[in-house]
């Protein structure tokens, strides 16, 4: 959602087209370090890319909330819908094009995993060792263009609305292993008290890009301030920035986690 306003809030906008002063993002809030809830406020989420996109938004010369769009499944279809205006990291594909306008470069990369028992590790190099085996997935979860056809044509994936259901499962041997990416997935597992229980298997199946999507229903995003947001965010993307925000909030999400808090 936004704000309009009949004044002229950004520099270069054309009087004609409505100006914004308040943006909405959201993402997956099973994430950290990227994303996660604050325990302090749940109905808002914390971390890197929540970072990353209050500080376009300084950039923009406006607010950019990011908040809780309930389960990864509905957080998108809260920003194709155009009631929350972003998602703030988000894997590309052709199918998500459809709907999503991405900004360009991806501002971060992270590499998705293999997850299984510690004690049931089984052989994996490649993609066809996971044939014929049980895995696990969030619906409506994309690991990239290649692995996701190939996935679809070659194994067999369960896809459940939380990554702590998918974790679960796995705990409960109701599957071989999980897909998930990294950070979260180490983030997760102390969270749950499973990090001694599971083990992520090398190499991983990709490394994606991260990219700031935005909702083609937005009515305040105009195409005066879609190029603005195009060049802001080029600026972010060619800084340390983006890694030393996800460098912060590991540390972060440490520290909340040795204290007790959680959402």
């Amino acid at each position: 959602m936004c704000v309009a306003v009949t004044m002229l809030a950004l520099p270069g906008l054309a009087l004609s087209e409505p100006a914004c002063e308040h943006l909405t993002a959201t993402g997956n809030a099973e994430y950290p370090p990227y994303l996660w809830r604050d325990p302090h406020d749940p109905g808002r989420l914390i971390g890197a890319n929540a970072d990353l996109i209050k500080h376009l938004g300084t950039l923009l010369g406006l607010r950019i909330d990011v908040v809780y769009g309930g389960p990864w499944s509905r957080a998108q279809e809260e920003v194709r819908a155009g009631r929350i205006d972003m998602l703030a990291g988000y894997f590309l594909t052709a199918d998500r094009e459809q709907t999503l306008s991405f900004v360009k470069p991806a501002f971060l990369f992270t590499p998705s995993m293999v997850w299984v028992r510690r004690d049931e590790v089984f052989p994996y190099k490649q993609w066809s060792d996971l044939t014929g085996r049980s895995g696990g997935t969030l619906v409506n979860n994309s690991f990239g263009q290649a692995f996701d056809d190939y996935a679809r044509a070659n194994l067999s994936l369960e896809e459940v609305p939380t990554a702590s259901q998918a974790f679960q499962k796995l705990i409960l041997k109701r599957n071989d292993y999980v897909i998930f990416e990294q950070f979260p997935g180490m983030a997760l597992a102390r969270k749950l008290g499973i990090e001694g229980d599971v083990v992520a298997l090398e190499p991983p199946i990709n490394s994606e890009g991260l990219y700031l999507a935005l909702s083609a229903k937005a009515p305040c995003i105009s195409a005066s301030l879609r190029k603005q947001i195009d060049s802001d965010m080029q600026k972010i993307v060619s800084s340390p920035l983006a890694q030393d925000l996800v460098k912060a909030n590991l540390a972060l999400w440490n520290a909340q986690q040795k204290a007790g808090l959680n959402p």
